[in-house]
């Protein structure tokens, strides 16, 4: 039964999984910016913090998306114009 609650608590909510790369930033910057003032009670401050967390994830997920959608521009003998997957190094 532990396991069922942790894959629950590992689920992005739904409103964030709805959010573009920058408006999570923004919240998360939000969020950080409140916890390092100290002035919130504890349940906000936990709060705050497992909303950060869920922001941070789908950051790095939209983050890896774009990723895997870059292309480099590259030029072929003969001056051919194409594309290339982008090299992880």
């Amino acid at each position: 039964m532990a396991k069922d609650k942790t894959a629950e608590q590992e689920k992005i909510p739904d409103d964030i999984a709805q959010m573009s790369f920058e408006a999570a930033l923004e919240e998360l910057e939000d969020i950080v910016r409140e916890l390092e003032t100290g002035e919130g009670d504890l349940d906000t401050s936990i709060n705050g913090y497992t909303r950060g967390v869920f922001l941070k994830r789908h950051c790095e997920t939209k983050l890896k998306e774009a990723e895997a959608r870059i292309d480099k521009i590259v030029v072929g003998t003969g001056g051919a114009v194409g594309t290339e997957p982008l090299d992880d190094a």
